[in-house]
């Protein structure tokens, strides 16, 4: 199958180029190529359908050392050309083209190649309109994260060529696939790169990118080639690759008897009896210790055929079977077919309606256990709620108790003040009595001494009127008493 090239931006190689085997490469690991003079290392890649037609190569990218010891960080020998590395499988063409969609007008051709020893991951040959467009990709996408989520980072690197060294083309190569594809199988465009961008996906399928950008899913758009290699089953357990069982019921991996024997502790622990050995394709019944399935698939014609099946006169030595035998023998087939399969159902019945009364009596106990975790948690509860009110309570009738004594100490000292005030108010009695008798004593001397001043005066004035004659004296009222003591 013929692909489409990278333009210019891909040197394909002479025949004697081809001819000749390329510089010992470590496959997965870049090995110095000697034809840059040391400046970059060479990348073995493949591309194409493994069962059509795989075309192998290798491309020359500058070292990463170069790069960063450089002048200005770029190489002087560069060209539109560059090469996205490590490209996780989960991202599909739609989520590359989304990545770069701020680049994605200048971009001319794109092309997904993979890479040799990594299944993980793939590489994208990306050809620029201008080396300014090339190297603005560069600063803005390398090392940047392809997703906030993930761990895998953007690897650019410029690309100095890229060789094709042959192609391995396989037995079931069809004609369609060695035509060279002139339109977008989704828009029937030409496909033109002043147009659009063209993507050549791992199966060597161009289109749009604009068109490939609305394809969600990782699979080719023309024959439905997936880029996310399928994962080998392994045990759940051990993670071993070897003789491994698949439970009919509930799906689990497990290894067999002669490894560590997984398969058989999940028969024991769910009793689910039915094993499928993914190798050969056979049932194997726990129970009974033998195998169930009788029929099998024929790789030829896909029809169901008994396993171990013989020709029913293999015994009288005859060649082949006419059609009468043929006829006779497809009737019995078709008979023991029917028996098989209705003794199957009758088996696979039997087996569910087992199952449902284990799972009921799963449920069963565990609907028990979970009433008993709820009683013993709401008894728990209760004692923990009835152990605080409890504790509230003391601390209620604590303060209740203090309160008591507060108020009974209260009402004494009421009664101590009580008799307190009482001996106060006599005693302020008596002493407003005492003072009440003093003042009537200084009352009376008042008047008294009143009497004598007037007394006194009266006398001057007689003495000074000259009416005292013959010092007589005139006899005075009856207050006379009262002025001795003058």
């Amino acid at each position: 199958m013929t692909s489409t090239s990278l333009s210019t931006g891909i040197a394909r190689a002479s025949s004697e180029e081809v001819s000749r085997s390329p510089s010992v490469i470590v496959p997965g690991e870049p090995s110095e190529s000697s034809s840059s003079s040391n400046m970059t290392q060479a990348f073995p890649f493949s591309s194409g359908n493994p069962r059509i037609e795989e075309t192998i190569g290798v491309m020359h990218l500058f070292r990463e050392d170069i790069v960063s010891t450089s002048a200005y960080g770029l190489p002087v020998e560069r060209k539109p050309l560059i090469c996205v590395l490590g490209v996780p499988n989960h991202m599909t063409y739609a989520d590359f083209c989304q990545f770069c969609g701020s680049f994605i007008q200048h971009i001319l051709e794109m092309r997904i190649v993979r890479n040799d020893g990594k299944e993980d991951s793939y590489s994208i040959l990306i050809k620029f309109d201008s080396q300014v467009s090339a190297d603005n990709f560069y600063k803005h996408y390398n090392g940047r994260s392809f997703s906030s989520l993930e761990a895998e980072v953007c690897r650019v690197l410029f690309t100095m060529d890229v060789q094709f060294t042959g192609s391995i083309e396989r037995a079931q190569a069809s004609a369609a696939s060695s035509t060279e594809q002139p339109s977008c199988p989704v828009c029937l465009e030409r496909l033109d790169q002043d147009t659009s961008g063209i993507l050549t996906t791992m199966c060597n399928h161009s289109f749009h990118c604009s068109c490939i950008s609305n394809w969600t899913d990782s699979s080719c758009p023309v024959c439905r080639y997936c880029q996310q290699q399928a994962e080998k089953s392994t045990c759940f357990v051990c993670q071993t690759t070897e003789n491994l069982w698949i439970c009919v019921i509930c799906g689990f991996v497990g290894c067999g008897r002669y490894k560590a024997g997984h398969a058989i502790i999940h028969w024991k622990e769910t009793q689910h009896c039915y094993s499928l050995e993914l190798e050969t394709q056979r049932v194997w019944d726990y129970v009974g210790d033998n195998y169930v399935h009788r029929l099998i698939q024929s790789k030829t014609d896909g029809k169901l055929v008994e396993l171990n099946s013989h020709c029913l006169h293999a015994e009288s030595g005859c060649g082949s079977c006419n059609s009468e035998d043929n006829a006779i023998s497809e009737a019995i087939l078709n008979s023991k077919v029917e028996a098989i399969v209705s003794e199957y159902n009758e088996l696979l019945a039997t087996q569910l309606e087992d199952q449902k009364l284990y799972f009921e009596t799963l449920l069963q106990e565990v609907k028990e256990e979970t009433e008993r975790e709820i009683s013993k948690s709401v008894e728990k509860a209760v004692t923990l709620k009835l152990h605080k009110i409890q504790l509230k309570l003391d601390r209620c009738i604590k303060e209740k108790k203090f309160l008591d004594e507060l108020n009974e100490n209260l009402l004494k000292n009421e009664e101590i003040w009580k008799a307190k005030q009482l001996e106060f108010e006599q005693r302020e009695k008596k002493v407003l009595k005492l003072k009440d008798v003093k003042i009537q004593d200084l009352e009376e001397q008042l008047r008294d001494l009143m009497v004598c001043l007037e007394t006194g005066k009266t006398v001057r004035q007689l003495s000074a009127s000259n009416e005292v004659e013959d010092g007589t004296v005139l006899p005075m009222s009856t207050e006379s008493s009262s002025t001795d003591g003058c």
